[in-house]
């Protein structure tokens, strides 16, 4: 009888980089500009792309306008609309992956199962589900917040015989036509999937909980002739890029610093529910009743108008009991249906699942976050030393794109990474004072703004501590300038000896003092 097989030797890099979306990729590109090539990205999938990989149902689309919704280092001329399609972005990344030459730093089809921080020889211990061993210096995790699917518990769920799934995980093997259908959930995916499944199934029951508010879409095509001026005039698309950015960073004024500034924002965008639905019960029923911002601000063109069509149903009575062919609302009424999709998003504020990050002392990463995610900058957390995270707590935003705030983690995490690498350093982690303190600020910053005052229950607040862990409080520059420069000084150091473990140290100014062995 044959022995089993030695396991093979763990595979080491400096930095590991999990997930290939807009944070993964990023990081990989501006660490192989830097000169720095010992990486690897880890993602689950068979392709690059992330969250624009894996997301594509009917309809999917960038709710930021395409110029703005892409790397400043690697314009893009060629959009087609300006709020770029599902195919166009996913493209999009899949040509920033060919360019830079990272397809030999990919792990393709590699889902990464636990992280442990081995404190002895200050690296990340990394396994993958099946089974392979990885050890790395350092690891960014570029996994974002919307990553997870929220599938909501509903009684009988099980029993159901018919067809069922999220909308992150679409069956288009699935034939809709003239079927009749449940969407459960009324998100950014829902409004965006719902005039698309309108046309094609014979009756659509919409099951809404909290009617979102809804903006017209200014989107257009983008003619060749646009397209050939911004590939001959890079210093137009640049402009256009700030223009546009100028244009949604001033909407963080009515969100975080006068929200009754919304009311007019309100004002219209109940004139367009006006306009686009004439019967009165539907209209009341698609009116929110909450502060604009409160929840995500939605924009669609054809969403109320579907709303309208003879074959949707807009269901506001909470949902009993799900049967083998049928749903039951709390009202007692049962209403025959095929398939089901849910339209219920993700879940921000637990981006990770327990038994997966474990930091010093083989703490979860969960159970250091009772209240919800937080962190230093949004970047690093106390007693998870060499763990970056991109997209991390609190630098979502409610009223710009988030490449921006990418970039800007990106600025920082190289500066110390770098700063690591001149000192001969072997690990850092923040201050827990540092981070409290600041976590503290974000707080008070959060306080009175629409986030939080709003009057809604939204997927910003923590389920348990309706703590916001979620979104950044205020202008994006302002973040840009808080992570223009890395901050020693509110971090602990440690350099490895060859004759002893690791030591922690503080820097102070220009100075290294020692703390404790």
């Amino acid at each position: 009888m044959n022995a089993p097989a030695a396991p093979l030797p763990a595979r080491h890099c400096k930095i590991a980089i999990i997930g290939t979306g807009f944070s993964g990729l990023g990081m990989a590109i501006r660490l192989k500009q830097q000169g720095e090539n010992d990486f690897l990205l880890f993602e689950k999938e068979s392709g690059v792309g992330g969250t624009w990989r894996v997301n594509h149902y009917p309809g999917c689309a960038c709710d930021v306008q395409s110029h703005l919704y892409s790397f400043s280092f690697e314009p893009n001329p060629n959009w087609t609309r300006m709020f770029a399609p599902q195919p166009e972005i996913k493209s999009y990344l899949e040509g920033c992956w060919n360019k830079y030459a990272l397809q030999d730093k990919t792990l393709l089809g590699t889902e990464i199962r636990s992280l442990r921080w081995d404190e002895n020889r200050e690296l990340w211990l990394i396994e993958d589900a099946s089974g392979q061993h990885f050890t790395a210096q350092f690891v960014v995790s570029g996994m974002g917040a919307l990553s997870t699917a929220s599938i909501p518990q509903l009684n009988g769920v099980e029993t159901f015989k018919g067809a069922m799934f999220h909308s992150q995980q679409w069956n288009h093997d699935y034939d809709l036509k003239g079927k009749r259908v449940a969407v459960i959930g009324t998100g950014a995916s829902a409004i965006q999937f719902v005039p698309e499944l309108q046309k094609q199934v014979a009756q659509l029951d919409l099951y809404q909980r909290t009617a979102p508010w809804i903006m017209p879409k200014p989107d257009r095509e983008i003619s060749a002739r646009e397209r050939n001026r911004f590939q001959r005039l890079p210093l137009l698309q640049k402009a256009w890029r700030g223009l546009i950015y100028g244009l949604l960073e001033s909407r963080v004024i009515g969100f975080a610093m006068a929200p009754r500034i919304m009311k007019v924002a309100e004002w219209v965008s109940k004139g367009f529910i006006k306009r686009s639905i004439k019967d009165p019960v539907l209209r009341a029923k698609v009116t929110p009743n909450y502060r604009m911002g409160c929840k995500r601000v939605l924009i669609s063109n054809n969403y109320y108008p579907a709303l309208a069509q003879a074959n949707v149903n807009v269901i506001s009575d909470g949902i009993r009991e799900i049967r083998a062919n049928s749903i039951v609302t709390s009202d007692g009424q049962e209403r025959p249906i095929d398939a089901i999709i849910f339209g219920t998003g993700f879940t921000p504020s637990d981006p990770l699942p327990r038994n997966v990050l474990f930091g010093r002392d083989g703490v979860d990463l969960l159970d250091t976050w009772p209240e919800g995610p937080q962190a230093y900058k949004g970047t690093m957390t106390a007693g998870f030393p060499n763990l970056f995270f991109l997209m991390g707590p609190n630098t979502g935003l409610g009223h710009n794109s988030m490449v921006y705030m990418i970039e800007s983690q990106i600025h920082y995490i190289l500066g110390a990474l770098n700063l690591l690498n001149n000192r001969q350093l072997a690990s850092l982690e923040p201050k827990r004072e540092a981070q409290d303190a600041f976590n503290g600020k974000i707080q008070n910053s959060l306080g009175k703004t629409v986030w939080n005052a709003g009057g809604c229950n939204s997927w910003y607040l923590h389920p348990v501590s309706g703590r916001n862990c979620t979104v950044w409080p205020g202008f994006t520059w302002r973040y840009r300038l808080l992570t223009r420069n890395f901050d020693p000084a509110a971090y602990h150091f440690s350099r490895l000896h060859p004759a002893h473990p690791a030591q922690k140290f503080t820097i102070a100014s220009q100075t290294i003092t020692e703390v404790s062995a």
